[in-house]
């Protein structure tokens, strides 16, 4: 193959299109990785968005599905630059009260902390961690018959439920309840929903198989690690080329689209079928995100200074609050008391900010393409559990959930975790299909967060699109070769 003729293209450099790229390679292919931005990324990238020496991470901050990842596991990416800085706890939940109830790795001390729910809690996740590896395998790929049948039925038993029906059933008190919801939230779902339980303890699992970590040197290191791999293995990546239809393409055997739906329908033009562009117009976004980064002049000032000593704080009260504000949202309002993710990075990377001071990071969901500034009921919500955060703030920037589209196509009405995640959409997406990675066009793939299993810093929808675009391609699998 020429440099100007590559059998495989991908469009867009976020985790999925590089991962897409890399297995691509290691399956002997020559690939050209295309991306609009000036660099590598998507939803890896970092800036000074605050003020100099302030490093904010863009979109994704915090990795539990990035270091247990099953393909990232397998790269050598800590040649290419990439340390994962793990901290001593991975979530801190707030309560009214102003105790924070913690989810440390030792599942002991977890469940300790939980009162007469310990022992349930303990019960919940304790199956799960004998072979918690194989689970991740299985719950993270394309519907199929699972690898572990065991642990499957062992998670199976508990996920179909809703987290609010779930935390109600098992737990007494409001600690367990909120910690579940806590974790629930992450699936920008209301948490009445089927399967919502199962988003929540796949999040708690994590965090007793490994410390949710940061990058250090922000999330961009990912991507740089990626990319590194990606050039060491021969593979090629241009920036600051924006693809609009697939004639501006070398005429390669395989293209894959690390891109939203519509944008793989309006770029695919009639190289796809009318139906099926009808069908990718059918896919649902969902809610959008509306975040807040700051410069801080210290540690944010927790109530429970445990807080801390987590990577990410589930910033929202009880169970019963989290489901009002996710159920607003989802019904297209804007919660008077959000349910904020927020991560403080600089606690553990003092690469993040000069020394001496802090970054912090929030967000909440929102109803899609909300343009609404949100920061005065997202301050006020983290005033209640830590009284006296305004007074460390030296600026801040805002981002709606119209300005993560404006930045990022792939995030349609600010959508950042690639469209709705919910019983109808989770494996089927973007569409019905045995092979969701494929399109009825044989050299068209779609490898982005709108395929299975959605959104997340993983790699892993690029993963499995390389791997069916290499069976298209009469390639062996990567596996037979070495890293």
């Amino acid at each position: 193959m020429t440099q100007n003729a590559p059998e495989a293209v991908v469009i867009g450099s976020g985790p999925n299109g590089l991962a897409a790229a890399i297995e691509l390679a290691r399956g002997g292919v020559d690939v050209l990785v295309v991306e609009a931005d000036d660099e590598v990324g998507g939803g890896t990238r970092s800036a000074e968005l605050t003020r100099p020496g302030f490093l904010h991470d863009v979109c994704s901050a915090v990795h539990p599905m990035g270091v247990l990842s099953p393909f990232f596991r397998q790269l050598p990416l800590d040649r290419f630059g990439l340390e994962w800085i793990r901290p001593p706890a991975s979530v801190a939940h707030p309560m009214p009260d102003g105790e924070a109830v913690m989810i440390w790795r030792d599942l002991e001390r977890t469940a300790e902390a939980l009162g007469r729910d310990g022992r349930r809690y303990r019960q919940l996740i304790a199956p799960l961690l004998r072979d918690p590896h194989g689970l991740l395998a299985d719950a993270m790929g394309p519907l199929g018959i699972p690898s572990h049948p065991i642990q499957m039925t062992r998670f199976g038993l508990r996920a179909a439920f809703s987290a609010n029906r779930l935390a109600r059933l098992l737990f007494r008190e409001d600690r367990a309840r909120a910690l579940l919801a806590g974790c629930a939230g992450h699936s920008v779902l209301p948490l009445s929903q089927p399967l919502t339980a199962a988003l929540g303890v796949l999040f708690a699992l994590t965090a007793h198989v490994d410390d949710w970590p940061v990058a250090r040197g922000g999330s961009r290191s990912i991507a740089a690690a990626l990319a590194g791999y990606l050039e060491h293995l021969g593979g090629r990546i241009e920036t600051g080329r924006r693809i609009t239809r697939l004639d501006e393409l070398p005429a390669a055997s395989v293209i894959l689209f690390d891109t939203s739906p519509d944008q793989l329908a309006s770029i695919g033009g009639e190289a796809l079928p009318s139906r099926y562009r009808k069908r990718l117009g059918r896919y649902r976004y969902g809610p959008g995100a509306f975040k807040l980064d700051w410069a801080l002049d210290g540690p944010i000032p927790w109530q429970d200074p445990r807080c801390l000593e987590a990577s990410t704080v589930h910033v929202g009260g009880t169970l019963e609050e989290i489901c009002a504000s996710e159920k607003d949202m989802y019904a297209g309002r804007h919660s008077d008391r959000p349910y904020l993710i927020l991560c403080q990075q600089s606690q553990f990377d003092a690469s993040r900010a000069p020394a001496g001071q802090h970054t912090g990071y929030a967000y909440c969901h929102v109803p899609a393409g909300s343009t609404l500034d949100r920061t005065e009921v997202v301050e006020a919500q983290i005033e209640r559990f830590a009284p006296g955060f305004r007074d460390r703030i030296l600026a801040r920037h805002v981002t709606t959930a119209a300005d993560f589209e404006a930045h990022n196509p792939n995030y349609r009405g600010g959508a950042i975790t690639g469209g709705v995640a919910d019983a109808l959409q989770l494996f089927n997406r973007p569409v019905t299909r045995l092979d969701p990675y494929s399109t009825p066009n044989p050299r068209l793939f779609i490898c982005s967060a709108a395929t299975p299993p959605g959104g997340g810093v993983h790699g892993l929808g690029g993963y499995y699109a390389a791997r069916s675009a290499l069976k298209r391609l009469g390639r062996r699998p990567a596996e037979s070769r070495p890293i």
